[in-house]
């Protein structure tokens, strides 16, 4: 149940920035944070990630059910037996169905997080994008402890068999 919470939390916080943006700012305008590096500014995407497979909804729907139908086996099956795993996999799921209740009900996903890495004006994204690429990264993370602790439990096993 925890983990749903953050993911609950997740789709909240998305879709409440994503309301503001849509009801204050008007399509284009940008507001300075920090000057020459955040920005909020609002946009629409009618594509994935840096506007990719613009248009193409009905994959959008698709690989985004089957997504977080995969999500929620994982964090049942999963889950319970690591709660770095859980939560990435929750900020996932939140990401993706924030992103996924945009592309229903507005056919666009609406991004405002504007930022310029030194000269490179970084693709616009939103609070769902920031969950999904921060709950990826905790996989990796995941995954490359787990990689290492099963090759420590390797090589002590060898050490004991000679």
């Amino acid at each position: 149940m925890f983990y749903y919470i953050i993911a609950l939390l997740i789709i909240l916080l998305d879709q409440l920035t994503k309301w503001m943006v849509v009801h204050y700012m008007k399509l284009g305008e940008s507001i300075q944070v920090i000057e020459n590096f955040l920005y909020i500014t609002s946009h629409r995407n009618r594509g994935a990630a840096w506007g990719i497979l613009q248009g193409q909804m009905w994959f959008f729907y698709i690989i985004t059910v089957v997504v977080m139908i995969g999500l929620v086996y994982y964090l049942e099956r999963e889950a319970k037996h690591n709660k770095l795993f859980g939560i990435s996999i929750a900020l996932m799921l939140g990401g993706a169905m924030g992103n996924f209740i945009d592309r229903v009900f507005r056919k666009e996903v609406v991004d405002f997080v504007n930022t310029y890495i030194f000269t490179y004006d970084f693709p616009i994204f939103n609070v769902a994008d920031s969950a999904l690429v921060i709950g990826v990264g905790l996989v990796m993370l995941h995954m490359l402890r787990e990689e290492r602790e099963a090759k420590k439990n390797q090589d002590g096993k060898t050490r004991n068999n000679h």
